[in-house]
C-alpha cells in the first residue's frame, strides 16, 4: 500500500503540514446531535421511505420493519440535518469530521433490510462531509478542513462466538467482512473522503479484514489515502473486547503504516489516559484520541461538561500524547470548542528524526 501515489497529494500535503504544526481537532459524537432533533419514524422514512410510498424508490424498503435509529439512514432521508451536525463541528474548530457511515455496511444495514444501500449510504455520506469541509476551507484557506470516511466494525465479530453454548460459532467470515468493507470503502472514496478510519475497533479480526479490503481496493484503483485506525478498550479491564491491550492492538495493526493510530469510544478521558500513554510511547504512527463525555449514567446518557472533559484533554496534550484529539458518545460541539481551546497552547506530540523520513 505504501508505494502507491497519493490520491490527492497536495491535500495529504495539507494535512500533513498542519500535523505537524499543531494538534488537530476532530469531531465530536454524531448520535448525540442527532438525538436531539427527536425525529420519530417519518422523520426516519423521510420521503423516499414513506409508508405506502409508490414513486420510483417504492422497492427501497419493504416496510416490515421500524426504520427509526438507523442514524445512517438520515443521509438519505435527511441530508440537511447530517450536513448541519458537520458544520455546527467545523464552526465549533473542528479540522477534521467524520462521515455518517458508522453503520453503513451490508452486515449492519441487514438489521433494516437495507443491505442494498451500503455503497450509497456510504457514497453520499462522504459528498455531505466533503461538501462542508470545502465551504470551511474557502472560509479560511490557512485552516483546510478534511472529511474522514469511517468504517465502523459491523454488528457481528470474527473472533468471538455470539453463542455461549457454541464458542466455536462464527456468524462471520473474514471474507464476508472484506466484501463489507470493500462496498463501504469505495463509496466513500467515489464520495472524495481525504481520509479513511477504521474505528470502535473491538475485535482486531475485523480491524484486519477492513485493512485488507483498503489494500487491495487502493491497489486495484492504483492510488491510495491515508488510513487512520482508532479501537476501544471496553471497560477499565485495559482490553478490547477481543482481549487485546492496546500495546498487543497496535502491534496487531502497524504494518499498515497508518497515518494514526488511537483509542475510541466506551470510556471517558480519564479512563482511557493510560491506555493513550502507551500508545504514545510506542507508536511510530500520530496518536488519536476522541473519549466518550466520561461514562454513562443509569439512564444512559453522558454528564461530563465540556470544561470537565476539556481540563481532562488538556493533561493529554501538555504531557505530548496527542496529535488528534476529539469526542465521542455524548459530546457536542461545545465540547468540541472546549478541548480545542484547551489543547491550543501545547505542541503536538512528536515523532522521531527516523520515522519522519521513513514516512
Amino acid at each position: 500500500m505504501s508505494t502507491l501515489p497519493w490520491r490527492h497529494p497536495e491535500r495529504v500535503a495539507a494535512l500533513e503540514a498542519a500535523l505537524h504544526e499543531r494538534i488537530l481537532i476532530l469531531d465530536g459524537g454524531m448520535g448525540t446531535m442527532l438525538q436531539g432533533h427527536q425525529l420519530d419514524e417519518t422523520g426516519f422514512r423521510g420521503d423516499r421511505f414513506a409508508q405506502g410510498h409508490d414513486s420510483q424508490h417504492a422497492h427501497d424498503h419493504p416496510g416490515s420493519c421500524d426504520l427509526k435509529g438507523n442514524n445512517d439512514l438520515l443521509t438519505l432521508t435527511k441530508p440537511d440535518i447530517i450536513r448541519g451536525v458537520h458544520e455546527a463541528y467545523l464552526e465549533a474548530g473542528a479540522d477534521l469530521v467524520e462521515t455518517n457511515t458508522f453503520n453503513s455496511t451490508r452486515i449492519s444495514q441487514a438489521d433494516y433490510h437495507l443491505e442494498h444501500l451500503a455503497y450509497e449510504l456510504n457514497r453520499e455520506g462522504a459528498k455531505l462531509a466533503r461538501a462542508a469541509c470545502d465551504t470551511y476551507t474557502a472560509k479560511n484557506p490557512a485552516k483546510p478542513r478534511f472529511a474522514i470516511g469511517i468504517l465502523g466494525p459491523t454488528s457481528r465479530t470474527a473472533s468471538l462466538s455470539p453463542d455461549v453454548n457454541d464458542p466455536g460459532f462464527r456468524n462471520v467470515t473474514f471474507e464476508e467482512l472484506v466484501d463489507n468493507y470493500t462496498e463501504a470503502a469505495s463509496g466513500l472514496l467515489d464520495g472524495d473522503a481525504d481520509l479513511i478510519m477504521v474505528e470502535t475497533i473491538f475485535d482486531t479480526l475485523n480491524a484486519k479484514a477492513a485493512l485488507f479490503a483498503l489494500s487491495e481496493l487502493f491497489r486495484a484503483r492504483g492510488s491510495r489515502v491515508p488510513v487512520m485506525i482508532s479501537g476501544t478498550i471496553t471497560d477499565r479491564s485495559g482490553r478490547t473486547l477481543s482481549g487485546q491491550t492496546a500495546e498487543a492492538f497496535y502491534y496487531s495493526v502497524k504494518h499498515i503504516r497508518p497515518l494514526s493510530v488511537g483509542l475510541n469510544c466506551a470510556l471517558g478521558a480519564a479512563d482511557l489516559r493510560p491506555h493513550i500513554q502507551t500508545l504514545a510511547n510506542i507508536a511510530d504512527s500520530y496518536v488519536s484520541t476522541h473519549p466518550n463525555a466520561g461514562l454513562p449514567n443509569a439512564f444512559g446518557e453522558y454528564d461530563e461538561t465540556p470544561v470537565q472533559m476539556a481540563s481532562v484533554i488538556d493533561g493529554f496534550a501538555r504531557d505530548g500524547l496527542l496529535n488528534l484529539v476529539g469526542g465521542c458518545c455524548g459530546t457536542t460541539p461545545a465540547h468540541i470548542k472546549a478541548i480545542a481551546e484547551a489543547v491550543s497552547k501545547y505542541a503536538p506530540r512528536k515523532l522521531s528524526v527516523e520515522i519522519e523520513e521513513a514516512a
